[in-house]
């Protein structure tokens, strides 16, 4: 038997049918809404940006995420996600404390683009998850889930970093509604086909 700290990371054992299921109802819920309601959505991704109360709650959650997955050992539930860092493991305490002080300095002094920012963060902890489940499954049609996580990535990287392209992004897409309803077409599309090979394929 492995050393428990060489053991499988809960997201390796991650099924693939359930995380297809659970990924394409969150993409059809959220472009299914925006496809159909065209100005509401459009009005509420301008809000959203500059909204404090949905930044702080985005951010926190993103944050808390991550801190779970550097959580102590030996903690039952809490350190259910932590991993093995190996030789970068003596930072784990020092980012323990690190990322709840980097939550309230972000919340106290960088208020601009907070939602985004931390919109951010979560889409790159979300991504770990989708990579885990798909990683050497048999079916081709399982690429859905890493494009999908590769995407997050980038997209989350550039809103961390550069928080005024989701504005600048959403500008250019609500022009019309013509242009909005092809764009998030695209993504409602996108999780039906998830959901199709979920249930067909990925059993």
């Amino acid at each position: 038997m492995l050393p428990e700290k060489f053991s499988t990371h809960p997201y390796e054992t991650l099924p693939l049918q359930p995380v297809g299921i659970i990924v394409g109802l969150v993409l059809v819920a959220v472009y299914g809404w925006m496809f159909a309601s065209p100005a509401k959505s459009i009005a509420l991704m301008k809000k959203l940006p500059r909204n404090q109360v949905a930044g702080q709650i985005v951010m926190g959650i993103g944050l808390a995420w991550f801190w779970l997955l550097i959580a102590p050992e030996g903690k039952g539930l809490l350190s259910s996600l932590t991993f093995e860092m190996g030789e970068f493991a003596i930072a784990k305490k020092a980012l323990q404390v690190a990322v709840p002080v980097c939550y309230f300095l972000l919340v106290v002094y960088a208020k601009e683009f907070l939602f985004v920012r931390g919109l951010g963060v979560l889409m790159l902890v979300a991504a770990a998850p989708i990579l885990g489940a798909s990683f050497l499954e048999a079916p081709q049609s399982r690429l859905l889930l890493p494009i999908l996580a590769y995407s997050l990535i980038f997209k989350g990287l550039f809103y961390i970093g550069q928080p005024y392209l989701f504005r600048d992004g959403v500008t250019v897409l609500s022009a019309s509604h013509g242009r909005w309803r092809m764009a998030t077409g695209f993504g409602l599309a996108y999780g039906i086909t998830v959901l199709v090979c979920a249930f067909l394929f990925w059993g």
